[in-house]
């Protein structure tokens, strides 16, 4: 899939310490067949904390931002979901639930962490041009 210019995306970040972790950026251009420049819409530049970082980044750690789904009952026990923490989207999956809040576990690190529902999302995964839960597929 090819992105253009202003587009809203997603990039996964491969970096040590940031794995399972996705940004939210917009395209800014692309730069050849296999990358592209993002500004990040919550990242800043280390240098000067006023710019969002521009940064370049390989075409396979970006994807189109997930459509929204909404569960009605919640979540389940260990449904894959993704986190809003720490300027970003954290993968792992849900361990617990106290009211409105969700314990979700974290492979990555290790931690299992309470969260407001209102900062959780259903995992997907970008696989050939289409979303795929591990609950169902998303057109």
């Amino acid at each position: 899939m090819e992105f253009h210019k202003g587009e809203k995306v997603e990039v996964c970040s491969k970096q040590q310490g940031f794995l399972g972790s996705y940004y939210a950026a917009t395209v800014v251009k692309k730069l050849d067949t296999d990358s592209y420049a993002v500004q990040y819409e919550n990242l800043v530049e280390e240098e000067d904390m006023s710019k969002l970082l521009i940064e370049r980044v390989s075409a396979d750690e970006v994807r189109p931002v997930p459509p929204r789904i909404k569960f009605g009952s919640g979540f389940s026990m260990f449904d894959k979901v993704d986190v809003f923490d720490n300027d970003g989207w954290w993968v792992g999956k849900v361990t617990g639930r106290r009211g409105s809040l969700y314990f979700v576990y974290f492979d990555t690190t290790g931690e299992e962490i309470a969260y407001h529902v209102s900062k959780l999302r259903i995992h997907l995964d970008w696989v050939n041009d289409s979303w795929v839960s591990s609950k169902r597929m998303v057109s």
